[in-house]
């Protein structure tokens, strides 16, 4: 008779602390790991782990499968990366607490802040909650693959509590205060991680208007905050532009200060501010300096946005010619693309474009690269698509036409709209060895059309550990803690992230020297047939979740061990 339901054996170990490797076993039981190095009883299931390395599961902090976990029991892409837990709720945007008469401002802010389509929200979501305590119980009654955990949004909570004032960004008077903060303390009561906000002005509801929470003051952000310091619990996360630089950050560091609660801002280097994260790593230094649980969430590669014809942008959205077809079959685009008269007066136009976020990608040229298999995600600044058609004598957008309408016409662009102000990916070493940065911003379950980020975790092990040659690497104990133990200390989750006795059992056993990432390709398997990014990648040779092996050799085992996480948890 086994002794333990699962053993890992013979793997080169990264236990999530930061030390140094060593060979040894793993056996589980009853979801928890029970022993650690060399064990000699035998498992109902094992795994022969000799030649690869064995690490704690991922936690991702940033995500965004606020809908998909009401009706998919995969949270894929991300945990086809070997991420075991993810965390959603964050930029301030969801679906929870709401309304009836709401349902439909709610789906236009995902898909105008994370690119998620009306058809696939309307089909999908049931609705079959109104306060945050019944969103999460309807969750929980969806199996999944991964564990997951749900942050409250202040997007949907200020329109609760106000309607079409918090939807125009009015005011909030003290008695919307006083209910938004009693809703905030009973829903992290009732098992919510945290409460988010949004303050940039890149995020905007798909009829063009700024998000809820967009310019909220002080005053409400504090008392959101007390809420959540009645109840004893939670972490704050913000994403925000730094309008004002340091007088925005005094903001959320007041927050923490009030509330006692942790808080971590969302932070990479923008072109149009290139060092202003260096400014905010200072900030954050003091701030921790002062006694204050202050963190920023980076990525390991340029977030960026793919481009192309069978996707939500190319480099001619915003032209009048190009209009006038966008809503046609790929084919008869591709056709009229094709056509000399058609393809001349769509290069004779200039784009007409309001969204600020649009207005940086249209024509970055010089940040606009060619995406290959694998995806190469610090690619050289001679590579631009500026730089070859300098080369092959030809402007940039007759370049892009080319590329957009070989072959099938389903050719990505990839433009590096953060993190690559400076065509290389230092800032992000930087801001990623920072004391005071965790690993964040995959947005997996977001940007299905645009944004394929949740494969993070997989290309920080690739890139950072074992690939690059632009720079410096970072040693893979260390990406790995910072995947692991890191990320889940960040958010109260101090039950996983470690390979050690008691703490649950969240594994992958990885092939490192053969790990690799495919391109992204183009799925229709959403509610009402619609169009997401899925990324695979090759050398997860198993993934377990609370002692389950959820996928084997990149393939799907059946198994849905994931739970909902409700709150902060410590070791049983």
């Amino acid at each position: 008779m086994s002794q333990y339901d699962l053993v890992v054996r013979n793997g080169t170990v990264f236990d999530g602390t930061g030390t140094a490797p060593f060979e040894g076993d793993i056996a589980v039981s009853k979801g928890r790991i029970v022993e650690v190095g060399k064990v000699a009883g035998s498992g109902t299931e094992e795994i022969d782990a000799k030649g690869k390395i064995v690490t704690p599961g991922f936690v991702d902090v940033h995500t965004h499968y606020d809908g998909q976990a009401t009706w998919d029991n995969r949270l894929a892409p991300s945990s086809i990366h070997g991420v075991t837990t993810a965390i959603f709720g964050n930029c301030g945007i969801g679906f929870a607490p709401v309304r009836g008469e709401d349902h439909d401002r709610l789906i236009s802010l995902m898909e105008g802040v994370e690119d998620i389509p009306h058809p696939v929200l309307a089909e999908g979501l049931k609705w079959n909650w109104e306060s945050f305590g019944e969103f999460l119980t309807a969750m929980e009654q969806v199996p999944h693959d991964i564990d997951f955990a749900a942050q409250l949004p202040h997007g949907a909570l200020r329109v609760y509590v106000m309607g079409e004032r918090g939807a125009r960004q009015e005011a909030a008077t003290d008695q919307d205060i006083f209910k938004m903060a009693a809703l905030a303390r009973e829903a992290m009561r009732d098992g919510a991680l945290g409460f988010t906000t949004s303050r940039t002005l890149n995020h905007k509801s798909a009829d063009g208007h700024n998000t809820p929470s967009y310019g909220a003051a002080e005053r409400e952000l504090v008392g959101i905050a007390m809420g959540m310091k009645q109840a004893g619990m939670g972490v704050l996360q913000v994403v925000t532009d730094f309008p004002g630089g340091e007088a925005e950050f005094n903001i959320f560091r007041r927050m923490v200060e009030a509330s006692g609660r942790p808080l971590s801002v969302s932070l990479a280097q923008a072109p149009a501010l290139p060092n202003l994260y260096k400014d905010v790593l200072g900030w954050l230094q003091k701030a921790n300096d002062d006694g204050l649980e202050m963190r920023a969430q980076v990525a390991g590669r340029p977030v960026g946005l793919l481009l192309g014809l069978a996707l939500t942008l190319n480099p001619f959205t915003a032209h009048s010619a190009y209009k006038e077809i966008a809503d046609k079959p790929l084919e008869e685009r591709l056709a009229a693309l094709r056509d000399p008269w058609f393809r001349a007066r769509l290069l004779d136009e200039k784009p007409r474009a309001d969204h600020p976020f649009q207005k940086s990608v249209l024509r970055g040229f010089g940040s606009m690269f060619e995406l290959g298999d694998p995806p190469n995600y610090e690619p050289l600044p001679e590579d631009s698509i500026a730089a070859k058609a300098a080369r092959a004598g030809i402007t940039p957008e007759e370049y892009v036409l080319d590329v957009m309408t070989a072959g099938d016409g389903r050719n990505a662009l990839y433009f590096a709209f953060l993190n690559y102000a400076s065509g290389s990916l230092d800032p992000s070493f930087e801001m990623m060895n920072d004391p005071n940065t965790i690993m964040g911003l995959s947005d997996g379950g977001a940007h299905l059309g645009t944004i394929c980020d949740g494969s993070f975790p997989t290309s920080n092990l690739i890139h950072w550990t074992r690939d690059r040659t632009r720079g410096p690497k970072i040693a893979l104990e260390t990406m790995i803690a910072k995947q692991t133990h890191h990320t889940a200390n960040a958010v109260g989750l101090n039950d996983r992230g470690l390979l050690k006795p008691r703490y649950k059992a969240d594994i992958n056993v990885i092939d490192y020297d053969n790990l690799r990432l495919h391109a992204p390709t183009i799925l229709y398997d959403l509610p009402a047939g619609g169009r997401r990014l899925m990324q695979y990648a090759d050398g997860y040779t198993a993934t377990i979740v609370n002692g389950q092996a959820i996928y084997r050799d990149g393939q799907a085992t059946g198994a849905l061990p994931g739970r909902l996480v409700r709150g902060a948890r410590d070791l049983d």
